[in-house]
């Protein structure tokens, strides 16, 4: 019979080298355990890479609850000017 919990740990890690090793590599997004959940945080800077952080965590953490607390960063510009004191 195998190790649950190890198991868990051993598909997270497989997460992290996954993110590290493909596009969002340079994102600062965390992978951890947390009992039986996995939690994915940070900030991403589009929709698209959200998608895809999402979307590869479901590859790899498949059957397992994973709670997700990605931010997709307002990153359009300003409409109007700023104003000074």
């Amino acid at each position: 019979m195998t190790d649950p919990a190890g198991n868990i740990e051993y598909r997270v890690a497989h997460l992290r080298e996954r993110l590290a090793a493909e596009e969002l590599g340079e994102l600062g997004v965390g992978v951890e355990v947390r009992g039986q959940t996995v939690v994915i945080t940070g900030t991403v800077p589009s929709a698209e890479c959200r998608d895809i952080l999402l979307r590869t965590a479901r590859e790899e953490l498949a059957e397992l609850a994973v709670h997700s607390d990605v931010v997709v960063a307002e990153n359009t510009s300003p409409d109007h000017a700023e104003e000074l004191p």
